[in-house]
């Protein structure tokens, strides 16, 4: 059973949001999902949501990089069924809802089950006519994205936002660009030995990385408080810089 031990990830509640998405419901690889961009599009994105899955400013994060790449569809399935984690079990402050965490990370949050969902998913945007796809995850997410960008990936580049257990050996797996922004509450080293592999391999110019230092875990995702101007700010400059990596990546 896996177990998250990102401790920001494990007390930061998700922020209440009153935006209204612009995107649609629609059925890829068996599951439902939102979907923003061009039906038509060559280039695709996946974008995997935090634990809190289907949260306003976590649309709104694909909304605004549709924007930026408007002949690019972004499409972020439903992976939770329905059922992402309760927000009232925030923080996870009692036994119990410690347990009832790490219950969701191995069950509905099992990255080996999650992936051959997620694959599913961009081959049949590629059966649509995506001729390049790339991956975006948050936390939970970005961990998944990772690990998607192994050997055979079927993803052009591969992102990642705050992400939760941050492991150099998934750097040592990557074959693909990855795009990399940490928080401040993500664990430093690892942080660090993370990035220094990917310098070390043959995408390393493709690939970009800025740690976000003033924000917090889940900056850009339901934990985003976009009433705060510093988070609004690192909000904007994260969707910008994930404008460019995939510009560049899936062209």
């Amino acid at each position: 059973m896996a177990a998250n031990t990102n401790k920001a990830c494990c007390s930061i509640p998700p922020v209440q949001s009153d935006y209204t998405p612009k995107g649609k419901t629609e059925k890829l690889g068996g599951l439902d999902a939102y979907s923003i961009g061009p039906d038509d599009a060559k280039k695709a994105i996946v974008v995997v949501y935090d634990i809190f899955g289907y949260w306003p400013t976590t649309k709104q994060g694909s909304d605004v990089l549709a924007e930026a790449l408007k002949d690019t569809k972004l499409v972020m399935p439903d992976f939770f069924r329905g059922k992402p984690f309760p927000q009232e079990y925030y923080p996870p402050d009692t036994k119990e809802k410690q347990e009832a965490l790490q219950k969701f990370f191995g069950e509905a949050g099992d990255f080996g089950a999650r992936k051959p969902e997620l694959e599913a998913v961009a081959n049949e945007l590629k059966s649509k006519g995506a001729s390049k796809v790339g991956l975006l995850g948050y936390c939970w997410g970005g961990k998944l994205s990772v690990l998607a960008g192994a050997k055979g990936t079927v993803f052009s580049s591969v992102a990642q936002v705050h992400p939760a257990m941050v492991d150099p050996k998934d750097a040592e797996n990557l074959t693909v660009p990855v795009a990399n922004f940490p928080s401040k509450d993500e664990p430093q080293d690892a942080v660090d030995q993370f990035e220094k592999v990917v310098q070390s391999k043959p995408f390393a110019s493709q690939s970009v990385y800025k740690l976000y230092k003033e924000n917090h875990h889940g900056w850009a995702a339901a934990r985003a408080d976009l009433k705060d101007q510093k988070n609004l700010e690192a909000f904007q400059d994260v969707y910008q810089r994930l404008a460019d990596f995939f510009t560049n990546t899936l062209a």
